[in-house]
């Protein structure tokens, strides 16, 4: 068995949660922010991330911060059992209850373009500060910024 997918018992362990099935369904359709699983779930941001790191530690999904968001996916399910079990949530569950009013509502999301879509490079972050004004003994530190607006002082 490869080393990146859990044996079936953690693998039914992990999945044994309305919850993280819910978060599965969605993620089989792609990658999500937390915050947009949220939104579908309608559950506080400390379950849904609290449920998300027990999928994340059990193998089934992985993680990737873009700024201030962080975006989730599906490891790859490489294992026959893994493959029927994920084959089984995208073609049962997305036919009934929440499991497919999930789907709806992430359709839905996407359709008025209000999903976060996950950048397919990292955004590289410029950092420090430039120096300037650096007369006597008392150096102040300040943003260059060339593209002030008009109305504000030089």
């Amino acid at each position: 068995m490869p080393h990146n997918m859990p044996a079936a018992p953690q693998l039914f362990r992990a999945l044994a949660d309305r919850t993280r099935l819910r978060i599965v369904n969605l993620l089989a359709r792609g990658s999500l922010c937390v915050c947009d699983i949220q939104r579908i779930l309608e559950q506080p941001q400390s379950s849904v991330s609290r449920h998300l790191a027990l999928l994340r530690s059990a193998g089934l999904i992985r993680d990737r911060r873009d700024g201030m968001r962080t975006f989730y996916a599906l490891t790859s399910w490489d294992t026959p059992l893994a493959r029927g079990v994920l084959a089984a949530i995208r073609g049962h569950l997305a036919v009934e209850g929440d499991y497919l009013s999930d789907l709806e509502e992430l359709a839905a999301l996407r359709a008025r373009g209000e999903c976060h879509e996950e950048p397919a490079e990292p955004v590289r972050r410029r950092r420090g500060r430039r120096t300037i004004g650096t007369r006597g003994s008392s150096r102040m530190a300040r943003r260059v910024e060339d593209d002030r607006a008009p109305h504000l002082p030089r």
